[in-house]
């Protein structure tokens, strides 16, 4: 009864005051009793104690779960330190919270273009060595000496827990994928990484906590979506092995926050545009394929048609949107899964823009009837008014921007090039 009471004081008064309390009391009475002999004398009253903290505990988390993780920095390092407590671990009653302040995260997938670019913001953001990248593959030196990397393959469950435990992960962000091209090729690949890869994702984040993040993509949506624009709710038959294993993230993302209160959080990202990437490739390849070309050979040969209208969003807005999304109180988002969208263009608008600064720019067409099909099938625009309205989404690159700022960065890149 007392518990109880002093619960539901606690709870009015907020977090920090609901947690700190007995967390004091706990170490002085640890301190009075660490001395020996009024351990042995007072045995029971300190193990009594410690049973009614662990109760006291229980009460807590039932009311902050889900929560206390977008409380101030005071009351996520109140529960931290309450939860080494009852667990018998040795904790200062002066301890800094500092390096506890920040979540601690983990990058799956890392090496690619949006993990090496979303762990530059979030260690600006968080601290340096609060950010892990992690790949099967060795990293580039420039990569291996700008922060923490680890070796993590998504498949190996046992490893991926250690890593998460080892290293006291609170936010994984799971990039791993098998993306389109390769995926057609090898199904089996995509099912694996896709489909299994994540499912250990969502165990180890429910079993231990975590925030978790998973991007998805405007190939979740096929033929029969709705296109100008596609609503976040809306008839989802990807044609594709990768926009299949998505719409399947989505789904199962978003079961086990209702089933297992996992805060899971995925964003359906745009055809992302960056100068620091060549064409590989892929459909929306052609924006990038545009820039270099333009000013490399000053003539490009498109393989779209001139009205081919697709959703798009510079690199720096898609990592900024991921880092807001990620920091955005739980209690603000209406939906685990939201659209974002930023530019939406004709390869003859975007041709035109170019034009205003490469006025020699020659053009053809030659369009691919495959790369056309899968353009058709995607959508114009993805309607992303509930983002905007639940967690502040605001794109910053138009169409004109995002033009000069392709032109300034390819072409300071070629100069740097021809000078060494």
């Amino acid at each position: 009864m007392v518990v109880e009471a002093w619960f539901n004081h606690g709870a009015q008064l907020g977090p920090a005051v609901l947690l700190e309390g007995p967390l004091k009391l706990y170490h002085k009475l640890s301190i009075h009793f660490s001395s020996g002999e009024e351990f042995q004398a007072f045995p029971v009253v300190f193990s009594f104690y410690r049973l009614t903290l662990k109760r006291w505990m229980m009460l807590v988390m039932q009311l902050l779960r889900g929560t206390v993780k977008h409380a101030g920095s005071s009351a996520q390092c109140s529960a931290k330190r309450l939860s080494s407590a009852v667990g018998g671990i040795s904790t200062s009653s002066h301890q800094s919270c500092t390096d506890t302040d920040h979540p601690k995260v983990l990058i799956t997938g890392g090496l690619g273009q949006l993990g090496v670019g979303l762990a530059k913001l979030l260690r600006r953001q968080f601290g340096k060595n609060n950010v892990i990248l992690s790949d099967i593959r060795k990293p580039p030196n420039h990569v291996y000496h700008n922060g923490p990397f680890i070796f993590s393959d998504i498949l190996d469950f046992k490893n991926l827990r250690e890593i998460v435990v080892n290293n006291n992960i609170s936010w994984l962000v799971h990039y791993s994928a098998v993306l389109s091209a390769v995926g057609e090729n090898n199904v089996a690949l995509a099912k694996e990484v896709n489909i299994t890869g994540l499912h250990n994702i969502l165990d180890i984040a429910t079993e231990h906590g975590l925030r978790v993040f998973v991007p998805s993509t405007m190939e979740a949506f096929g033929p029969s979506s709705s296109s100008d624009p596609t609503p976040e709710l809306c008839v989802q038959r990807p044609r594709t092995i990768y926009g299949v294993s998505k719409v399947h993230a989505e789904l199962m993302g978003e079961y086990y926050h209702h089933r297992f209160g996992l805060d899971f959080r995925c964003l359906r990202y745009p055809g992302i545009i960056s100068a620091d990437s060549q064409p590989g490739g892929g459909t929306t390849d052609y924006a990038v394929q545009t820039f270099h070309a333009a000013v490399k050979t000053g003539s490009l040969e498109c393989n779209l048609r001139s009205d081919t209208r697709l959703s798009l969003m510079y690199i720096d807005d898609c990592l900024r949107a991921t880092l807001e999304f990620l920091e955005a109180p739980a209690d603000t988002l209406v939906n685990r899964t939201y659209n974002i969208n930023a530019m939406n263009f004709t390869l003859h608008h975007l041709i035109q823009e170019i034009q205003k600064v490469l006025p020699d720019l020659k053009v053809t067409y030659n369009v691919d009837p495959v790369r056309q099909a899968i353009a058709d099938s995607w959508p114009m625009a993805l309607e992303d008014s509930a983002a905007r309205r639940d967690w502040g989404w605001k794109h910053e690159y138009d169409l004109s921007e995002f033009v000069q700022t392709m032109l300034t960065h390819i072409t300071t890149g070629n100069q740097l090039a021809q000078a060494y």
